[in-house]
């Protein structure tokens, strides 16, 4: 069985253009280099990520299992940017969590919902 995924190459001009290329599942899975591409990279950044996401949870949903409530807050790139601001003037936020790493959670948050157009 074949499965469609979407791969960005460059044209002769310069500019990049998405084509979709046929894959068999195998060769999708592989080309996700999951652990390798990202966990391997980012371990620590991912784990402070992984914190940030259960004060959060603590935080609104103190009586449910962790998850993400996308309808709570969905100004992703209006938070990303303001704990970007407020890093340069104390990295710390008031709950004792990098304003860094919630930088990093609102940018997986929005390319997660533009990846799944749950915008």
């Amino acid at each position: 069985m074949n499965t469609r995924e979407k791969w960005a190459e460059m044209q002769e001009d310069g500019q990049y253009q998405y084509v979709e290329k046929a894959l068999s599942n195998a060769e999708a899975r592989k080309n996700i280099p999951v652990f390798s591409g990202v966990l391997k990279y980012f371990l620590n950044a991912l784990k402070e990520v992984a914190k940030c996401s259960k004060a959060g949870n603590d935080q609104h949903h103190p009586d449910k299992p962790l998850h993400w409530d996308m309808n709570k807050s969905t100004d992703e790139y209006d938070a990303l940017t303001r704990h970007l601001i407020d890093h340069t003037v104390n990295p710390v936020d008031d709950d004792n969590i990098l304003h860094l790493t919630k930088v990093a959670w609102r940018a997986l948050a929005g390319l997660e919902r533009y990846l799944t157009n749950k915008l």
